[in-house]
């Protein structure tokens, strides 16, 4: 017998093989042969459609007992070949192996692919910087398709019941047959008719016209993680759309939007503020008491402080949302030069710059200054 013919040398299994054995080596040989993997490889394709016939002989009992029998060139041989009238089981073996079951085939048989899942739903939620900060609970309010009351969800008008549907059979899709290099492919498609649900709806329900959902307004609590930022997206699973026809719910996905601080800010894991201090507290030093998200904080202002300078508040800041810990609060210095001086305070600051050597300007070198004298 020649080695074409001969299935079991093909497959290299002895002919006293059980069927586990042969669709083991059926796996490996059709994952080292596949196409795919061998491009532009004639024999090897050839080879590949070999080995598919040879499986689909030796694994139905009644064909393996034709093929002892007669040979290759026996009686039923032809229709055991899977490149003759479309893919056989072997494929869905094979695809099995490649891609898990189905592999995005239908199945032999064609399960039933039931309800459909409901629509995932974004929403945006507008939450305080502190919240943000230090986590909490906010309400949210979003309209979404829920299970109709009226008919449980069905679609149906009370009374009634859904049935098979006449295209699909219930099955819930359609297969299609298309040509290839290869021979005949197999694909499957949800049901246009029924929606991939397997049922038909002949009398609807009159309150959600057969959809078996009602869009209304639903409440959740969602829990804020503290050390969320601006953009963050939580999601709430199975807070989404209904299912159509009583099909489980998708999720709810929240963005989260920030309403800004008045006076602090955020970078990273640390909060940003600001202190004003007046030149003579920046000159000689002071105790400051300052507002933060965590209360009120003593700092001190250390004499000579110039502008912009920071002072630093550790663990102060934003928690870390994948660790311990916090960031630090950063306290940036503005000297604030007075204005509107009395003529008692000018005489003072400049018997100041005397006393240090600084050159000002001469009490009436502006002409603002030469006009206000003017007038008094």
């Amino acid at each position: 017998m020649a080695a074409a013919d001969d299935y079991y040398q093909l497959l290299g299994v002895s002919r006293t093989a059980t069927e586990p054995e042969i669709k083991r080596a059926y796996l490996r040989l059709a994952r080292e042969l596949h196409p795919d993997a061998n491009q532009g490889d004639p024999g090897t394709e050839e080879r590949f459609k070999l080995v598919n016939l040879a499986y689909e002989t030796l694994r139905d009992p009644e064909r393996r007992r034709q093929y002892d029998l007669f040979g290759a060139g026996g009686p039923r041989q032809a229709a055991a070949d899977p490149f003759a009238n479309g893919f056989g089981n072997g494929f869905g073996d094979l695809f099995d192996a490649f891609f898990g079951s189905g592999g995005g085939f239908a199945a032999q048989g064609g399960a039933r692919r039931g309800p459909r899942r409901g629509e995932d739903v974004e929403a945006v939620l507008e939450i305080d910087f502190a919240v943000a900060v230090f986590g909490g609970e906010e309400q949210i309010s979003v309209r979404l398709p829920s299970t109709c009351a009226t008919c449980n969800g069905s679609g149906a008008r009370p009374g009634t019941t859904p049935t098979t549907c006449t295209v699909c059979g219930g099955a819930g899709e359609v297969r299609r047959v298309r040509q290839s290099i290869l021979g005949q492919m197999v694909t499957a498609a949800p049901c246009s008719r029924c929606g991939g649900t397997g049922e038909e709806i002949s009398s609807p329900c009159p309150d959600c016209r057969g959809d078996g959902r009602r869009t209304v307004e639903q409440s959740f609590v969602v829990d804020i993680p503290a050390g969320v930022d601006e953009g963050s997206t939580l999601r709430l699973t199975g807070r989404g759309a209904g299912g159509v026809r009583s099909g489980p719910p998708g999720d709810l996905y929240v963005h989260l939007k920030l309403r800004p601080h008045p006076t602090i800010t955020r970078d990273g894991a640390d909060l940003r503020t600001t202190v004003h201090v007046a030149m003579t507290q920046a000159a000689l030093g002071a105790h400051l008491v300052l507002e933060t998200l965590d209360g009120n904080e003593e700092i001190t202002i250390e004499p000579g402080t110039q502008g912009g300078r920071e002072v630093r508040l550790r663990s102060k800041g934003v928690p870390h949302l994948q660790g311990r810990g916090r960031g630090d609060l950063v306290v940036t210095v503005a000297v604030d030069t007075p204005t509107d001086l009395t003529k008692e305070q000018e005489d003072l600051l400049r018997s100041l710059a005397g006393e240090r050597g600084e050159a000002v300007a001469h009490a009436d070198s502006g002409l603002l200054s030469r006009i206000r004298h003017a007038f008094k």
